[in-house]
């Protein structure tokens, strides 16, 4: 994964209701969540310029000052463990290894065809209806990489 944080000057921070669907603009409490996210900015080599923002804003019943003062420390608190548990996966090197092997085929001559747009969907469509069309399936392995994930906060 080659992307170039540096260009942003600073990831919001902010998060959404799961049940919405969309961002409501409050604060990180989750570790499991905000771990994966610095887990990809680490891997693409970190911040060169900016940040962490809280993008977010009180919302509820939180309206006294002293929410606001809770909800930044405990956002720092979930972002700090975050952080730690995203440089033990990376010094682990299980779940980087997983992936590339689960994606080796994109490094392969037809996935750098695909990637490097030589072919177009009919060739793509013909390829596919000229193979084997027994194919099995080969499992993803969520549940595994779940769990890997989750030793680490």
């Amino acid at each position: 994964m080659a992307l170039a944080f540096g260009i942003f000057g600073s990831v919001d921070m902010n998060r959404g209701d799961l049940l919405l669907g969309w961002d409501t603009d409050q604060f990180p409490n989750s570790v499991p969540e905000v771990t994966l996210g610095l887990y990809a900015i680490l891997q693409a080599g970190g911040f060169t310029t900016g940040g962490l923002n809280f993008d977010a804003k009180l919302r509820r019943q939180s309206i006294d000052p002293v929410d606001l003062f809770h909800a930044h420390v405990g956002g720092m608190d979930v972002c700090a463990r975050a952080l730690l548990a995203a440089e033990r996966m990376i010094q682990d090197g299980r779940l980087a290894s997983a992936r590339e092997s689960r994606y080796k085929g994109w490094r392969e001559p037809f996935g750098q065809e695909i990637l490097q747009g030589r072919l177009d969907l009919t060739a793509l469509s013909q390829r596919a209806l000229g193979r084997d069309p027994d194919v099995r399936p080969v499992s993803g392995r969520q549940e595994w990489f779940e769990n890997l994930v989750n030793r680490f906060w």
